[in-house]
């Protein structure tokens, strides 16, 4: 059987920790930031953990992870 390809852009965008769970981080940090205030660009920079519903679908997209 061939082996199973990983999704790049998912590769990219997800990291695994040390228990299997996959860490995002958040959106609506990249432009228009003059707007945003500064807790909430600072609250932005925290990652976070995927929910249980999308982690079915990105360990599909992550074989090797």
């Amino acid at each position: 059987m061939p082996k199973m390809k990983t999704h790049k852009g998912a590769a990219k965008r997800f990291k695994v920790t040390g228990k299997g769970k996959f860490v995002r981080n958040r959106a609506y940090k990249s432009h228009i930031l003059e707007k945003k205030s500064a807790k909430r660009k600072r609250n932005l920079r925290h990652s976070r953990v995927v929910s249980d519903q999308d982690h079915k679908r990105i360990k599909l997209m992550l074989p090797y992870s």
